[in-house]
């Protein structure tokens, strides 16, 4: 029985590594997923600025930043929705060709990015053509999800433990024998997995935005006996 135990491990690729455990035994890998349309995004979008002086370029950033931030809320943002992600003040150098130079400091850098969850899918592009037009020129990402993926992730364990056992009993009744009890069962479940877009800021306005789907996957391992 030990050697039934054994081979079955070799010709199963998807077998999650774990200790061999005490008589024959099958360890299979299942997965599910299922298909959502999302009802958020995030947008994750920010502002540059340049000034001579750092308190100056840290200034004009943060009178832009306040314009983007007062048309969010205008635009029935919540303020649980919009979080700063990255807030940033370098200096400029001079672009000395000769290495030997010392570069000297020309100004200051100030950027400052903040991440919006929009709950209205119709209200996207409208509030990313404003935001560019309140002083947004930093755009870094846009992706899709779900407000609430609960029901979609126990469907998706469904479906991943069922292929388990389909694959279980393929495997077990191929080399002569059958599925004893479950021995132990390991979720390894990641959830949604966000749709990811990119675009420069410039070309957001008048884009269209697809939505799409989002899936929802779920993997388990299980171990069961074996008998034959």
């Amino acid at each position: 029985m030990r050697v039934l135990f054994l081979s079955l491990c070799l010709l199963w690729p998807l077998a999650a590594p774990a200790q061999v455990p005490d008589g024959p035994a099958i360890i299979v890998t299942g997965e599910g997923v299922v298909a959502m349309r999302p009802d958020m995004a995030t947008i994750r979008l920010g502002v540059t600025t340049e000034a001579r002086g750092a308190a100056q370029a840290l200034a004009d950033n943060s009178a832009e930043m306040a314009d983007i931030l007062a048309f969010l809320r205008q635009e029935g943002v919540d303020e649980a929705d919009i979080q700063t992600s990255g807030l940033h003040l370098s200096p400029r150098q001079e672009d000395y060709r000769n290495a030997s130079s010392t570069p000297r400091v020309v100004g200051f850098v100030a950027t400052n990015q903040v991440t919006v969850r929009v709950r209205d899918l119709d209200r996207i592009g409208p509030v990313l053509d404003a935001v560019v037009r309140e002083g947004a020129n930093r755009f870094d990402g846009l992706s899709f999800g779900l407000t609430d993926d609960s029901a979609a992730l126990a469907e998706a364990r469904r479906q991943a433990v069922a292929d388990a056992r389909a694959k279980a009993e393929t495997y077990a009744g191929a080399a002569g024998a059958t599925l004893g009890p479950i021995r132990l069962i390991q979720d390894q479940s990641g959830g949604a997995a966000p749709v990811q877009m990119r675009m420069a800021a410039e070309s957001v306005q008048g884009v269209p935005v697809a939505p799409g789907e989002v899936s929802v996957r779920a993997s388990v391992t299980i171990t069961w006996d074996l008998a034959r």
